[in-house]
């Protein structure tokens, strides 16, 4: 498997992560005081069959929480069978007896249906419960707009409206919610706008918005240079520490490395949000360990801060070690694999790619080609052009899938796509040679100029052998397709697959 170079080089966002995510919290039952409470706390002990038998006698007398309760057990199919249907007949009773939670379950799952009429009501009772309660309505109807399921389109300006509302009725989350979709963390780069975000973090804070804290005071030190004010950024970061937000050492440690350029003062920043088990600033730590940047240089040191973040679960740290552990003269391929598959377990893309790549090679023993497919799948659907083009190649093959030069061709356009330049030779030599298309060396010509100039050398040879094969006729017709192929492309043009 071939090393990586370390990650620890690799940029991380100049302004901290907030810990706020878009989806609406699970409205899971919670013990009150009615005549449900029993039920209620059953369920929450995990005894959910007990639960569902203690809510069924009330909620036949209309006990609005003992019908809530069974609405959830069916909706998650805890403590009955899960049944869309009867979740939505629970709710619908519990909602007309005024139960918040029930309008919002249930007004929930029929914005997730494939129906527009049954969107639509959800989209009504939701506006009616912001009537009476325009704070959690509002977020919910902000959410479902940004994720586009009344009309099937996100709609940035009506998850505004909803959040804006929402955050006046004097819910944080929703302010929060408002200054992440200004700061284009959720799409719209076009309309991201760093003062007003600023301005709606601000708002958060002044208000006592924990979660405010880290995101302001991040954006005041490495944040939009006319915006930045250093003395209120430390002093929102020290607040962030002090509510147990050790991810402010991270910003902290940015602005000391990238703006302020002073490597020592960025490694201590690192080093206490790391004693905090702080997981970039683990690896932070290990990369300036490594490399010798602000601290004396200590492979052993680094090594230990990236075994310790894997300990934790840090599928980056593992990938790290497996890097470390494929380089050099005597790589120690076992600890690399067991070390790939925990970073690829963990979602990591590259991890699974390389995995992929190392199944292929036969390092491990024997080359398993259903195994190296599975985990190039993985990492093709995450969208990583290396390992599309790498599945393709199994495909094109034959190599532990069937032989199937359609999955190839798509799979390779997927990748030339993202400007892969061994992926666009392939493309170009499979209409070259009419694998699972008619021959078109005009197409052919057209690709194999497009990966010459995106760097591949074997693309060169294919031009070669391609331009002595065109008419005069030919050649006007690649050079047009070629004008095509380097035109500007919608987003919807270029997540499309090109048919080989």
């Amino acid at each position: 498997m071939k090393a990586l170079a370390l990650l620890l080089a690799l940029a991380l966002p100049v302004v901290a992560q907030d810990p706020i995510v878009p989806e609406t919290p699970a409205l899971s039952p919670d013990a009150g005081d009615g005549p449900a409470k029993e039920a209620l706390a059953l369920f929450n002990q995990g005894r959910h069959r007990d639960a569902v038998e203690a809510a069924r006698p009330l909620a036949e007398e209309g006990d609005a929480d003992a019908l809530f309760l069974l609405g959830y057990a069916a909706e998650t199919g805890q403590g009955i069978l899960a049944s869309r249907e009867e979740a939505l007949d629970f709710y619908r009773k519990a909602a007309a007896k005024d139960h918040q939670e029930a309008t919002y379950r249930r007004a929930l799952i029929l914005l997730n249906s494939k129906d527009k009429a049954e969107r639509e009501t959800g989209r009504k009772v939701l506006e009616a419960a912001s009537e009476t309660d325009p704070g959690t309505a509002g977020r919910i109807l902000g959410e479902a707009w940004l994720r586009g399921l009344p009309e099937g389109k996100a709609d940035f300006e009506k998850a505004a409206k909803w959040w804006t509302s929402a955050s006046e009725a004097g819910d944080t989350t929703a302010l929060l919610l408002l200054a992440r979709l200004y700061s284009g963390n959720f799409g719209f780069a076009e309309k991201a706008d760093a003062a007003k975000a600023l301005e709606l973090y601000q708002k958060a804070a002044d208000l006592g918005e924990k979660a405010a804290y880290l995101p302001l005071g991040s954006r005041l030190l490495n944040g939009d240079e006319a915006l930045r004010d250093e003395a209120k950024g430390r002093e929102w970061l020290a607040k962030a520490i002090e509510t147990d937000q050790p991810a402010a050492w991270l910003a902290i440690g940015d602005f000391e490395e990238t703006v302020k350029e002073d490597d020592k003062a960025a490694y201590l920043a690192y080093l206490k949000g790391a004693d905090a088990e702080q997981q970039d600033c683990m690896l932070r730590v290990a990369g300036m360990l490594y490399n010798g940047r602000g601290v004396e240089e200590d492979k052993a040191a680094a090594t230990r801060w990236l075994e310790k973040s894997a300990e934790l679960g840090n599928a980056q740290a593992h990938l790290e070690l497996a890097n470390l552990a494929s380089a050099g003269e005597n790589p120690d391929l076992l600890t690399a694999y067991r070390h790939l598959v925990a970073a690829a377990d963990g979602g990591l893309a590259t991890a699974q790619n390389e995995l992929g790549l190392l199944y292929v090679s036969g390092n491990l023993g024997a080359a398993d080609g259903p195994a190296a497919v599975a985990w190039f799948t993985r990492a093709a659907k995450a969208g990583m052009a290396a390992a599309q083009n790498n599945l393709a190649t199994l495909y094109e093959r034959g190599a532990g899938v069937a032989l199937n030069y359609g999955s190839a061709g798509e799979l390779y356009s997927l990748a030339a796509n993202q400007g892969h330049a061994e992926a666009t030779t392939a493309l170009a030599r499979m209409h070259a040679l009419g694998l699972g298309t008619e021959p078109d060396l005009a197409k052919a010509w057209a690709l194999a100029t497009i990966a010459v100039e995106r760097g591949d050398e074997n693309a060169k040879s294919l031009l070669g052998e391609l331009s002595p094969r065109l008419t005069p006729e030919l050649l006007t017709e690649a050079k047009k397709q070629l004008e095509e192929l380097k035109a500007p492309k919608t987003e919807e043009e270029e997540d499309a697959p090109e048919e080989p």
